[in-house]
């Protein structure tokens, strides 16, 4: 129950635990002090850090180095785990599924939705069956160990055509994560075939597929020439104008017509909110929660909305919506903590503005991309200003995390499968918010 029903305390309920969520709880529980119970709602009780998940798959970082607890995070906050599947608006009380699938109901006197974001899924033939997502931590163990088991199989096989389509791995989608994941890659095979003598002289081919007519096509041009540069000196093929008409077990079919036979697919075309929103029946835009520029969801001032979930609008570019982006997640959950507060009598209300401040883009070995301010940077100084700005932005084990990346440059990599996780664990159709649930027929 919440504070109208029985008299105590008001109760402001989060749903999400990740960039806006974790921000929005922990402003509020900041300014709100005693003044009011937090609950943060989330299906893992850890944030996940998702910039540095490609640097987990290619094996550099622990998977515990950007898995912060969000118990720890936010002191003072009540943690519930479970998946919101249900908003009640009349009632003002929420539902939810639990990870041993028992089930969950509180009340609220405010609401922050900060679902985040799923998959984005096309109606391509095969690519639900045969793909694999990359929103979280269970895809980007099962990819590193999926690559490994790759390549360790190529060696010991004898059939070339076998050995060749173990050592494809086809990227779709050249936009963050995308790009980032075709960049480490190369690093992660070219550790192993040093190690294993079955596959000295073996190509070992990395596509990277999309649409676009280069690679990181939301950034600066410079940018995107500097990632593009270093794929392809890593001998990454990249292929812009082009994507998968369909996929199959042995590989796909490319848009012009070529057959890749590969044993991997990795999913990363981009992502949509998540199912929630569009199950709450209220107005959305680019299947977004409309929201106001103070965050507030019209005809129900007592629910925020904030991040992918939302359509904020983005009062630096008049007509236009805040992009998906974790810097916008992350201000605009401060924004919605600090209006919750205010919505109780602690403080004044804010408005939604923010200018980007530049992107960085982590390519892996000694490269990276990035424009700070608006100033475009490459080779060591784009990589000091990536990973700086990364330990900053983290909200804890930035210590570890710090250390990983200097074994990773004095040591060898480590390359052994972990086998914790399976594929039938980790579907590119699911409902969980790290991986998308269903295709939206009206994506393509």
């Amino acid at each position: 129950m919440g504070a109208r029903e029985t008299g105590s305390r008001p109760r402001v309920v989060v749903v999400g635990g990740g960039f806006a969520g974790l921000q929005a709880a922990r402003t509020a529980q900041r300014r709100l002090g005693g003044a009011a119970e937090i609950v943060l709602v989330n299906p893992t009780d850890y944030f996940l850090y998702l910039p540095l998940l490609p640097e987990v798959a290619a094996g550099v970082l622990e998977p515990r180095r950007i898995s912060v607890s969000l118990a720890a995070a936010l002191p003072g906050v009540r943690l519930v785990l479970g998946e919101v599947d249900e908003v009640d608006l009349d009632r003002r009380r929420i539902g939810w599924s639990d990870p041993e699938g028992g089930r969950g109901e509180l009340g609220y006197d405010r609401l922050v939705l900060a679902a985040g974001s799923v998959n984005k899924l096309l109606p391509i033939p095969g690519v639900a069956e045969h793909a694999h997502g990359f929103r979280g931590l269970p895809e980007a163990l099962y990819l590193r160990d999926h690559v490994t088991r790759q390549l360790e199989m190529a060696a010991s096989s004898d059939d070339p055509q076998e050995r060749d389509a173990r050592c494809t791995f086809v990227v779709v989608g050249a936009g963050y994560t995308g790009t980032e994941v075709a960049a480490q890659g190369p690093l992660l095979t070219d550790a192993l075939v040093r190690q294993h003598v079955g596959l000295r002289g073996q190509r070992v081919r990395w596509l990277l597929l999309d649409l676009a007519e280069r690679v990181l096509p939301e950034l600066d041009v410079r940018l995107s020439r500097t990632a593009d540069r270093v794929l392809r000196e890593r001998g990454v093929e990249v292929r812009t104008g082009q994507s998968v008409e369909e996929a199959h077990a042995g590989g796909v079919r490319l848009t012009t017509g070529e057959e890749i036979t590969s044993r991997t697919l990795v999913w990363c075309v981009g992502v949509r909110p998540d199912p929630l929103v569009a199950e709450l029946g209220l107005p959305t835009e680019r299947g977004r929660l409309v929201v106001d520029e103070q965050l507030a969801v019209p005809g129900h001032p007592e629910v925020l909305a904030c991040g992918d979930a939302a359509a904020v609008p983005d009062l630096t570019r008049p007509g236009e919506i805040t992009t998906m982006t974790a810097q916008h997640a992350e201000r605009q959950g401060r924004l919605a903590g600090r209006n919750v507060a205010a919505s109780l009598g602690h403080g004044r209300p804010g408005r939604y503005r923010h200018h980007d401040l530049g992107f960085v883009v982590e390519l892996g070995g000694r490269a990276a991309a990035a424009n700070p301010f608006h100033v475009p940077l490459s080779g060591l100084p784009a990589k000091v200003v990536t990973r700086g700005y990364h330990l900053l932005s983290m909200p804890g084990n930035r210590v570890r995390t710090a250390v990983d990346w200097l074994l990773d440059a004095a040591l060898t990599r480590q390359t052994v499968q972990l086998g914790l996780v399976r594929s039938p664990a980790v579907p590119l159709e699911s409902r969980s918010p790290e991986v998308a649930r269903t295709i939206d027929p009206t994506l393509r």
